[in-house]
């Protein structure tokens, strides 16, 4: 299984979940993935992936290299464009760059052991497919779309450099999973991929995790992680540049709510709307709610920070709670009322569907993967994208009416527990494994 990012994202979740339940379907696994090691900072791909076969490219030395893309090793690039980011974006990279991170990954993959395989399983479509097909052509490959390279091809079109290398890589995998029905039009028209070599699984959540608790004392929680060790940062600051006084805590007095995003600081997030939207609907609150914003890799954000949007709008009771690690997710939603996702191209909503699997009725846009994973009015509320009003509306709908918020979150337990439970899934994505596997066996034999 293979990943060329450092773990800090959706699809790094994926693969940890998968490598750990895939033994119990009959299949050893091995990760080899990018890691970052700086202390205090998530993106150590030992320590995320720890108790599973890793491997490790260490990228740690790239980041302060003159050019990050041509250290050796580089570190990964970006389906996102940022600018001056250190990961840049992979459709400015020329080819003698992409030749560079191939030459790299084709090294890690000798290494790991990969013309051994039964099967590449390769996440995203980056230069580590250009690297597989070098070292290992005769190994048939599953791909793994998560969204964020699609949005990236819609963004440069068909034409561009970019997108002809992507076909080509894609042309080699033997099955695709993805995420969604729509995503498979998608990627038949930007992929050319044949939707007969689709397979939709989506992705899920750990149930031994990611369970219904007993509600934690409010005031306790967040005291420890907004006041005692903050962990939220500004723009020019570092993790705990961002912290709160014990007067603060009173918005998180008694049985009030607490609404809860998780996720990163990037444009299609749409941080700065849930703000504004929360600002707006704050004045029509029955009760206090406070709006605790979970997340934010460290020193990267796009558009306007969500500091400077609440220091914008005046939004009275925002909390940036910083980055944390991702089992540490269930206190949060233990401590929380509400899952809040205002994203417009989320591909998925992996912080939905764990969110509810705790309790948690969910508020999220009517749109890609939310839309599938969100029933409107049953598991939670879903508004039409870059809708501040309706999000207002939503937000003071689920904090004033308590009965209802409850009963919505009962529903979404349930539901996600029968659609989305990993041990499930990971048989799924052992059948295809499977199968190709076996394609490979034929073709290897002829």
């Amino acid at each position: 299984m293979g990943l060329q990012f450092f773990p800090r994202g959706g699809s790094a979740h994926v693969a940890q979940n998968l490598a750990s339940a895939l033994p119990d379907c009959g299949w050893d696994v091995r990760v080899l993935s990018g890691s970052v090691r700086i202390p205090g900072r998530p993106g150590d791909a030992e320590a995320f992936y720890r108790g599973l076969d890793v491997r490790t490219v260490d990228m740690t030395a790239a980041l302060s290299a003159p050019d990050p893309m041509w250290a050796d090793p580089p570190l990964h690039p970006s389906y996102e464009d940022r600018p001056g980011a250190a990961d840049r974006c992979f459709a400015s990279l020329d080819d003698a760059t992409v030749e560079h991170h191939a030459a790299c990954w084709e090294r890690a993959l000798l290494a790991a052991g990969a013309p051994t395989m039964d099967v590449l399983h390769l996440h995203h479509l980056t230069p580590i497919n250009e690297a597989a097909a070098r070292v290992a052509p005769d190994v048939p490959v599953v791909g793994h779309l998560h969204g964020t390279e699609l949005l990236m091809l819609e963004a440069i079109g068909r034409d561009h450099p970019w997108a002809e290398r992507m076909r080509r890589w894609a042309a080699r995998c033997e099955r695709f999973i993805v995420l969604s029905d729509s995503q498979v039009e998608r990627a038949e028209g930007l992929l050319d991929i044949d939707p007969e070599r689709c397979v939709r699984v989506s992705n899920g959540f750990d149930p031994a995790v990611f369970r219904k608790s007993p509600r934690v004392d409010h005031v306790s929680f967040w005291r420890r992680h907004l006041v005692d060790a903050p962990q939220g940062w500004a723009p020019d600051g570092e993790p705990g540049s961002v912290g709160y006084a014990e007067s603060d805590l009173a918005a998180f007095a008694g049985d009030d709510p607490v609404l809860l995003y998780v996720g990163r600081f990037t444009s299609v997030k749409r941080i700065g709307l849930l703000i504004e939207a929360y600002a707006r609907a704050r004045r029509s609150f029955a009760r206090p709610a406070p709006l605790v914003l979970l997340g934010g890799f460290p020193g990267e954000w796009e558009g306007e920070h969500p500091l400077e949007t609440v220091r914008r709008t005046g939004a009275e009771q925002v909390f940036l709670a910083g980055w944390h690690g991702h089992d540490e997710l269930p206190g949060f939603f233990a401590a929380s009322d509400v899952v809040v996702l205002p994203s417009v191209r989320e591909q998925f909503g992996q912080v939905l569907v764990e969110g509810m699997a705790c309790g948690l009725p969910a508020i999220a846009v009517a749109a890609h993967g939310p839309a599938e994973i969100v029933d409107d009015g049953r598991t939670g509320w879903l508004v039409e994208p870059d809708d501040v009003d309706g999000m207002a509306r939503a937000l003071v709908e689920a904090v004033n009416r308590p009965g209802e918020r409850l009963r919505r979150g009962r529903e979404a337990r349930e539901d996600v527990a029968g659609r989305f439970a990993w041990p499930a899934l990971a048989e799924q994505v052992a059948a295809v494994l499977e199968e190709v596997a076996q394609i490979g066996s034929v073709s290897r034999a002829l």
